[in-house]
């Protein structure tokens, strides 16, 4: 499934089944998780991507999105630092990545082109995260 082509509708609609409402006693993760099923995916912000594939929720249609936003950008702050949905998408499942083979390879290309300098504000391990990723063997900045 093309996720750009339902930028229009919800994840509730493009994977199903529809969730149930949160448990009353639900974590604020939980529920926010629960709530960002029900925005249109056109209207999920980069933090949003990077909790949904982070939590591994629907990630044929998160993953996706969150690729082509680092496309631009890969090194944009989603939430927490510099470089937050990187390595969360870097470190999603190797089943789902093989799924999005030439996203993969486009998002690779753009992690090797990176300056060391940039990556040595990344937090400690994320040249190892990124090197797994890429298939590259990891340089220490």
């Amino acid at each position: 499934m093309d996720p750009l082509l339902h930028l229009g509708r919800t994840l509730d609609e493009v994977d199903p089944p529809r969730w149930p409402a949160p448990p009353a006693d639900a974590t604020r993760l939980i529920r926010t998780v629960h709530a960002l099923r029900h925005r249109k995916l056109g209207d999920l912000r980069p933090g949003d991507l990077r909790m949904l594939v982070a939590q591994q929720v629907a990630l044929h249609c998160t993953l996706p999105l969150a690729a082509l936003l680092l496309l631009e950008a890969p090194l944009l702050d989603a939430t927490f630092y510099p470089g937050d949905l990187l390595l969360t998408a870097a470190g999603a499942p190797d089943s789902a990545w093989a799924l999005l083979p030439d996203l993969r390879t486009r998002l690779s290309a753009q992690i090797a082109a990176l300056p060391d300098a940039d990556l040595a504000e990344l937090p400690r391990g994320s040249t190892e995260e990124l090197a797994r990723f890429t298939g590259r063997p990891a340089t220490q900045p």
